[in-house]
C-alpha cells in the first residue's frame, strides 16, 4: 500500500537554539540505521489552514500580499496559522476566509493535507475546498500591518492551472490547491472528498 506511515527514530539529545513568537528552530541528534547519530535542524511550526474558495463560475478567490523572505508580492489562497492550541481547523479556516476576503461558504470539504517542507520544517497545512460562496455579514475585520496591503481577485480555475504550469505562480498552497481541485473535478467530483471534520493526524483536534 502506498501510504505515509508514522515513525520516530531514537533521539539522543535536543536543543532549541531559537524560539520566536510563532516559530522556532530545533536541533535533534537522531540515531541512523547504522547506529551512528546525525544532527537534524528544522523549523518548528504550529501548523496552518488554507481555503480554496470556488464559486459557481469555477473561479478561485485569491489574495495577494507581500512576502518579505522571497521579496515578492504573491498571489495566494486565504490562509492562517493554527496559533490557538487545540483549535478546530475548520473554524480557523472559516475565520481566515472572513478576515482576508470578507466571504463565507455554505459547503466545506477537506481538499488535501500536506507538509510544506518536511526536510526542514514540521509545518502541516490542511487545505479546505469551500463552495456556495456569499459575502460575509457583520463588520469587516480590522486589518493592520501587512494585511492593509492585501488585494483580492477571482480567477478562472483553468487560467490558474495554466499559470502554475507556466511558472508564473509560486505559493505552494496555491499550486497544490489548484492542481488538487482540478484533479477532483476531472475525476470523482468534490463530493468524494473527505468531510470537513475528517481526522488530521498531523495536528489532532478535539471531535
Amino acid at each position: 500500500m502506498i501510504e505515509d506511515i508514522a515513525e520516530e527514530w531514537e533521539i539522543r539529545a535536543t536543543e532549541r537554539p531559537f524560539t520566536g513568537r510563532i516559530t522556532g528552530v530545533r536541533t535533534d541528534e537522531v540515531r541512523m540505521p547504522d547506529g551512528s547519530f546525525a544532527r537534524r535542524e528544522y523549523q518548528t511550526h504550529p501548523g496552518s489552514v488554507a481555503v480554496l474558495a470556488l464559486d459557481e463560475q469555477r473561479r478561485v478567490l485569491l489574495v495577494r500580499q507581500y512576502r518579505h523572505p522571497v521579496r515578492q508580492r504573491l498571489w495566494e489562497l486565504p490562509a492562517g496559522l493554527l496559533d490557538v492550541p487545540g483549535e478546530n481547523p475548520l473554524h480557523a479556516a472559516q475565520r481566515e476566509l472572513f478576515e482576508e476576503a470578507y466571504c463565507k461558504a455554505g459547503h466545506w470539504r477537506v481538499l488535501v493535507d500536506f507538509y510544506t517542507s518536511p526536510g526542514g520544517s514540521d509545518e502541516a497545512i490542511r487545505l479546505f475546498l469551500a463552495t456556495e460562496l456569499a459575502e460575509a455579514e457583520g463588520e469587516r475585520f480590522d486589518a493592520h500591518g501587512e494585511e492593509l496591503e492585501i488585494e483580492t481577485a477571482r480567477v478562472p480555475l483553468a487560467e490558474l492551472v495554466a499559470l502554475v504550469l507556466a511558472g508564473r505562480l509560486h505559493n505552494p498552497t496555491l499550486v497544490t490547491g489548484v492542481l488538487a481541485v482540478s484533479a477532483a473535478l476531472a475525476g470523482p467530483g468534490p463530493d468524494s472528498l473527505r468531510e470537513a471534520d475528517a481526522p488530521w493526524p498531523a495536528r489532532p483536534f478535539p471531535a
